[in-house]
């Protein structure tokens, strides 16, 4: 067997907002965005989206060279959960038009979910090897407006199928974990926003990669002149940088600045334009690896590091497959993220505030650019999910180039 990941792709919202204009209107100086925390730009989720259109939008993606009757399995990581009993993945099963016979479930913790969900994605394919398991993290990360992790904010999604075949990365069968019940970072169920020690944070992370790592070296014999590249879960692009100069100091790796940031600095594109994507971000560094890096990673070792805090961090690696750019999205990945509309200010700042009623109440959501599934309405405390054909959304692309025309 051959077990990884055959096919992933990525969705994020088609609305974001420039950190310039934001650095503006905060008073900050715009280089305390993009030289401390390494940071761009920030994808806005429209009023009619959420995790659950962001997720089944990349998974549809995912699985269009993929034999769905061959799925029985689907796992979706976030903890930006829409209902505290039903998964999420039971709604993308059916936009997605799975079958039946399916095994259904929602994981959370924290950002490192999505990670734990490979994982067990992969042990079902080993007893298994016939079957294929269908991965969904997304996530919408908020802070609150004028908050200090204001400009860190993000959202969107990645899909992964898992299969005996990989195409893309072989996973290797070693993990390193480490857990401590700490308080860096949690959302309660009463608020919208989390709540976050962002120094503790960074401190609790680091001890987790630490502790990880070691548990992942001592199982598995690997050294970190083992792996040519690493990918971190991403808060912020500069805590990628950050944690692999940890690693290489705790390891006496013996390698200069700018190799070490070599081995980490392609994965590093996609969330500088993207934001905090929490359980989707460590995979959306992967895939700016794979389709921003170097043109052949043919037979090279990536090291993974995944945190959710709270605590609980993982360290795994994997193989790039020979031919693995044929099975990747990249023209799809890049067009998302140049052909978003540029929100003003007050537009965020709109979207931000937009809430569904408490009340449960028959309600419908205006209809935005989104993808091919979008969030309806509500209905007697029911959340109405559609799917948005294909010709809609480019005559509403068109329009909108219509209108953005200058005058002749």
């Amino acid at each position: 067997m051959n077990p990884g990941i055959e096919s992933i792709s990525m969705y994020i919202p088609r609305y974001g907002l420039d950190l310039h204009d934001l650095a503006r209107a905060r008073n900050v100086d715009y280089a305390k965005y993009h030289q401390g925390i390494g940071q761009e730009y920030m994808a806005v989720p429209a009023p009619d989206e959420d995790v659950v259109t962001l997720g089944t939008n990349a998974a549809r993606q995912a699985l269009q060279n993929v034999d769905r009757s061959e799925i029985r399995t689907v796992i979706f990581a976030t903890e930006s959960g829409v209902d505290q009993s039903k998964a999420a993945a039971i709604y993308a099963h059916k936009l997605l038009g799975l079958p039946a016979n399916c095994r259904t479930v929602e994981m959370k913790q924290a950002c490192c979910s999505s990670t734990s969900a490979l994982h067990f994605g992969l042990s079902t394919v080993a007893m298994h090897p016939e079957q294929k398991v269908l991965i969904i993290a997304a996530d919408i990360a908020r802070y609150g407006l004028g908050s200090a992790g204001e400009p860190t904010q993000g959202g969107g999604a990645v899909a992964m199928v898992l299969s005996a075949d990989a195409k893309i990365l072989r996973i290797d069968p070693h993990v390193g974990y480490y857990t401590e019940d700490v308080m860096d970072f949690w959302r309660p169920n009463y608020r919208d926003e989390a709540l976050v020690d962002g120094k503790y944070s960074i401190k609790v992370y680091l001890n987790a990669l630490e502790n990880a790592w070691k548990h992942y070296k001592d199982d598995s014999g690997a050294g970190f002149a083992d792996f040519a590249h690493f990918c971190y879960h991403l808060p912020f692009s500069r805590m990628g940088l950050k944690a692999h100069l940890h690693l290489a100091r705790h390891e006496n790796a013996g390698l200069g600045a700018k190799e070490l940031q070599a081995q980490v600095e392609p994965s590093l594109a996609y969330n500088r334009r993207i934001g905090n994507a929490y359980t989707a971000s460590l995979y959306m560094g992967l895939l700016s690896l794979l389709e921003t890096g170097p043109k052949n990673l043919t037979g090279k070792r990536v090291g993974l590091f995944s945190y959710g805090s709270g605590c609980m961090g993982a360290f795994f690696g994997g193989k790039v497959i020979e031919g693995y750019r044929q099975h990747l999205h990249t023209r799809l990945h890049q067009d998302l993220l140049d052909n978003r509309q540029n929100l003003t200010l007050a537009e965020y700042e709109d979207f931000y505030n937009h809430v569904l009623p408490a009340t449960g109440e028959t309600y419908r959501t205006d209809r935005h650019r989104t993808g091919s599934f979008r969030l309806a309405g509500i209905e007697n405390h029911q959340r109405l999910y559609e799917p948005v054909p294909s010709m809609r959304i480019m005559a509403a692309d068109a329009a909108e180039a219509r209108v953005a025309a200058p005058a002749v």
